[in-house]
């Protein structure tokens, strides 16, 4: 067998009915789209928001605004007055003492951010994943350390 010898299966394959080509064809004059209305005239049919009188899809849907990335990172965002308040001075600030006082389930839940709101009057060693550059600021003229945790890919 060869490509030139294939063919479809008979009756698979049927030729379109060419409508408005008089009346010994069966299908002349309005060519089976009735006498009068929208459906009868050129151009019916194609507005995908006309529903026939219902609310449109479009309609019915929720509003969605913007979108969200998926290769976002959220963070556990921690002020340093949050800081100042819960622990004493030379304490060392991780992700494992923060879980133990509180501010989140687990140590490996989100990566760790340090936001500058707030004074910090003490010397602490912090270790977070980021830190903006007024927490790093204050803490350091607090006489505190800032250390930059990397979270791994098996966290």
């Amino acid at each position: 067998m060869k490509l030139h010898e294939l063919s479809p299966h008979r009756g698979s394959r049927r030729l379109g009915k060419r409508v408005g080509r008089g009346i010994a064809a069966g299908q002349g004059k309005t060519a089976g789209r009735g006498t009068k209305g929208s459906g009868s005239r050129s151009g019916s049919g194609g507005r995908l928001y006309r529903e026939g009188g219902n609310l449109p899809f479009v309609r019915k849907l929720p509003f969605k605004r913007g979108f969200r990335s998926i290769n976002r990172v959220e963070y556990l965002e921690i002020n340093l007055s949050d800081l100042e308040e819960r622990f004493n001075a030379g304490d060392v600030i991780d992700p494992k003492t923060l879980a133990e006082n509180g501010f989140m389930k687990s140590p490996d839940d989100l990566p760790v951010v340090i936001l500058g709101r707030g004074e910090v009057s003490k010397a602490m060693t912090v270790k977070a994943h980021r830190f903006s550059k007024t927490a790093v600021k204050k803490i350091e003229t607090a006489g505190g350390t800032v250390d930059v945790l990397v979270k791994s890919s098996g966290e």
